[in-house]
This record gives C-alpha cells, sequence and structure tokens, in this order.
C-alpha cells in the first residue's frame, strides 16, 4: 500500500498537450495553501501589469493596503505598497502553470507594457516552455507550460535515463517517484 494518492483532481493545470485549455480565472474565496506577497512602489501600475501582462484578475482590494491578484486557483498573489523596491530582480523567482497557448500572447503583452520585461520563452529539458517575466516591482516570475513529449524521441530517452518515464511507458505511473 502506497503513502501516495493521485491527486491531479484538485490541480487547475490540465493535462499537457499542444491543444490543452487553460481554466478559467478562480473567482471563489478559500484557505489558500500558500500566496506571494510582492512590495510595489506604484500599486497602480503593479496591477496595471499583473493584469494586462501577466493575465492576473483583481480579486479585491483594500485601498491603500492590498491588491489580491489570482489567476487560476491557488495561483494568488498579494500587492502591497512599500517605499521602495529591490534596483534589481533576485536570483529566486516564482512560477506558474500556464498552457502552450498562453506563452505567445502573454510574451507580446509584457513587451507592450515593458519591451525589455520578458527572457525567453525557452524549451527546458524537463519538456516544458518557460518564459521569465521581471515586473515593475523587480520581481522575477516565470510561466511554464508542459509540453508533449514522444516517447520515441531522444528526448524522452534523456528522461528514461534519469528514471523519469511518461504515463503509459515503462513503468506507467512513475511509482518509483512517488
Amino acid at each position: 500500500m502506497s503513502d501516495h494518492y493521485n491527486a491531479f483532481e484538485i490541480s487547475p493545470v490540465p493535462a499537457p498537450g499542444p491543444d490543452a485549455v487553460p481554466p478559467e480565472p478562480f473567482r471563489g474565496i478559500y484557505g489558500m495553501p500558500a500566496f506571494v506577497t510582492i512590495p510595489t512602489g506604484d500599486l497602480a501600475a503593479s496591477v496595471e501589469f499583473w493584469t494586462r501582462g501577466l493575465g492576473f484578475i483583481e480579486l479585491f482590494s483594500i485601498p491603500g493596503s492590498v491588491v489580491h491578484l489570482r489567476r487560476w486557483a491557488f495561483q494568488d498573489v498579494l500587492l502591497v505598497p512599500t517605499a521602495s523596491v529591490p534596483e534589481r530582480a533576485p536570483a529566486m523567482s516564482v512560477t506558474f502553470a500556464c498552457v502552450l497557448s498562453q506563452i505567445d500572447s502573454l510574451v507580446e503583452a509584457c513587451r507592450a507594457l515593458r519591451p525589455d520585461s520578458v527572457d525567453g520563452p525557452r524549451d527546458t529539458p524537463w519538456t516544458t516552455r518557460d518564459v521569465e517575466v521581471i515586473t515593475p516591482e523587480n520581481a522575477r516570475i516565470v510561466f511554464t507550460a508542459a509540453r508533449p513529449v514522444d516517447p520515441d524521441s531522444q528526448e524522452a530517452r534523456d528522461l528514461a535515463a534519469v528514471g523519469i518515464t511518461p504515463p503509459g511507458v515503462g513503468r506507467g505511473d512513475n511509482e518509483e517517484h512517488a
């Protein structure tokens, strides 16, 4: 008996694939299991970038205190006012899941608002397409979308060499990794 179980039913992230459809922004109220708090020197400019560039919605705000932003369920960001922000983005980043069809429009929207804010997109060896965005607050935000993998490709063989196999191939459900 395993101490682990398949919990994909609680995740808003759709199965990977070129036709994956992103969920709508989640507007419900829940106890947030994790969230990001980002200090900003210009709350209005930050809200504009996060909503128009990164695709978040303004869930609610308390004027002068906090703006609660959200995309999918469990992708929560609190913008809070501060007197100053760091001059440079830290090495640390925060990553949000998205789907492949969102990458190009996200890059375009962010570059329209802040031309030098985007690095990528780039494909990773772990089968994602990632784009890094530096926000007006100098936060390093990464959006990552799963890419489908051809089980007969070199990429799949490279992953198998480190013990990662896609569902339905080899061990089937990666039980050794659970």
